[in-house]
């Protein structure tokens, strides 16, 4: 019941912030023209969209067996990621004001949703779907990345590995949400932060978009860092998980490009 309640609450207030971002967004007649095509689109966005279902439907059932695998085979890097940064996320923690704390959390939570669910909306109101792929294949490749690191190396968090002196804010304020983070992760999975590198995907496409959505420019960099800077105050990774994500951003976006060949600005 806790896990349909968060889902519940972080799901209506996604769609709330997406729709008045749509209507911030988009014009009126690129929603017109869509809606006019809006079966075509979607049988073109077909192939793409069952690939990234068929994908996180597959990591779900195998999620158990993923886990004994990567236990079986898995090189702990914990401590080599400690002797790397030592108390940075502790550091930042100690910066972060405490009134902040509850912002943080929310962005943690549905600010990062928002953000990754926001550019397929708009996306798909353009006059070319060509974007709208491209951001999906890099969503697959970041989702893909991400399996495999957590297959190959075992990390824990910093409110794991060092709870005297990082805490875990998100889950002793909000202690409901462990229901829902805990559906799509595990503790040992923080190597790379997978917020972080679909935040920065997005940011990426957003900067890329921003002549024809100046203002979702705007808003994807405000959230974006947010939402990177959320997952050390909160405990949950280390700055080290943070930079290998950007990496990976970087790396999901590029090969998105080049698999699909687009212009640099398609959404229009």
């Amino acid at each position: 019941m806790p896990f349909l309640t968060v889902t519940a609450t972080v799901g209506a207030a996604v769609a709330v912030a997406l729709t008045l971002t749509g209507i911030v967004c988009l014009d009126r007649e690129g929603v017109r023209r869509t809606t006019h095509s809006i079966w075509g689109q979607i049988i073109e966005l077909g192939p793409y969209l069952g690939l990234a279902g068929a994908i996180f439907l597959l990591k779900q059932l195998t999620g158990d067996a993923s886990l004994r695998l990567s236990k079986a085979i898995g090189l702990n890097i914990t401590a080599a990621i400690y002797s790397i940064e030592g108390e940075a996320v502790a550091h930042i923690q100690q910066l972060t004001p405490s009134v902040l704390i509850p912002v943080f959390s929310g962005v943690y939570l549905l600010g990062f949703a928002y953000l990754v669910a926001t550019p397929v909306v708009l996306y798909f109101f353009s006059s070319s779907m060509e974007t709208l792929k491209q951001l999906i294949v890099a969503y697959i490749i970041n989702y893909i990345g991400g399996i495999v690191f957590y297959t190959l190396f075992i990390a824990y968090g910093p409110r794991k590995y060092v709870s005297e002196h990082v805490d875990g804010l998100l889950f002793d304020l909000f202690p409901q949400t462990r229901h829902l983070t805990g559906a799509v992760s595990v503790s040992s999975n923080v190597f790379p932060s997978l917020h972080t590198s679909l935040s920065v995907t997005v940011l990426l496409f957003a900067l890329r978009t921003q002549r024809t959505y100046p203002a979702w420019a705007v808003i994807a960099t405000v959230v974006a860092g947010a939402v990177v800077l959320s997952t050390m105050v909160l405990g949950i990774h280390w700055l080290t998980d943070v930079v290998a994500g950007v990496a990976l951003a970087f790396v999901a976006v590029w090969s998105a490009e080049r698999a699909l060949s687009a212009p640099k600005e398609t959404a229009s």
